[in-house]
């Protein structure tokens, strides 16, 4: 199983490359391509309840996934791009590696959701002193179409067969959060069905 994570994906491009300009002010570097990808460890994977993390500077993006099986079939699910932000100043792929990437155990046939692909609804909240938060929010439309990317991974030689890719994400809700636990959700309204995960974010002591 190969794992991948599409980058800097919104559909709007200007509105991607002003975002762009923002991470740049704060030290992040500006990607060799738009959209970029990124080829993760599979082994980050994870359906675990908790997320263990160093430092207090990361936090989750709620993603639509698509997971191809051994035939090419394709499957929808939610995931959880967890990313520590300090060492994104450094390197984006780095600091997507230090993370674990949380992803829903229940999964939709993609053939159910072709048509409601674009309506697809993308949440999230963050736990912050007890409360949940609202964090993201909009739908599937804010990332580029399903067609672009299916053609962007094949002309970045990623065999839609035996992988999983997250596709990205939608705009927050007031900017970076970083709390003791995540949750996220991917909800069809045709289906009135909604795939969630959740976890808790534990901090490792530092020497």
């Amino acid at each position: 199983m190969q794992l991948y994570a599409i980058g800097y994906a919104g559909r709007d491009r200007e509105k991607t490359l002003e975002h762009i300009e923002e991470l740049k002010e704060i030290g992040v570097p500006e990607p060799k391509e738009v959209p970029e990808l990124y080829h993760l460890n599979p082994k980050l994977l994870s359906e675990s309840d908790d997320m263990y993390v160093i430092g207090n500077n990361s936090s989750g993006e709620v993603e639509v996934v698509l997971v191809y099986d051994e035939s090419g079939d394709i499957s929808v699910t939610v995931g959880s791009d967890h990313t520590d932000r300090a060492l994104e100043t450094v390197s984006i792929q780095k600091s997507k590696q230090l993370c674990d990437k949380p992803i829903a155990t229940e999964r939709i046939p993609f053939n159910d959701v072709k048509d409601e692909w674009d309506n697809l609804v993308l949440k999230s909240e963050v736990l912050l002193n007890g409360e949940w938060v609202e964090y993201q929010n909009g739908l599937v439309s804010n990332i580029i179409s399903f067609d672009a990317i299916q053609t962007y991974l094949k002309e970045h030689d990623v065999e839609l067969k035996n992988c999983i890719v997250f596709c990205g994400t939608v705009p927050l809700v007031d900017g970076f959060k970083y709390g003791d636990g995540f949750r996220c959700s991917l909800k069809s309204n045709k289906l009135d069905k909604e795939i969630s995960l959740e976890y808790q974010v534990k901090y490792l002591k530092e020497n």
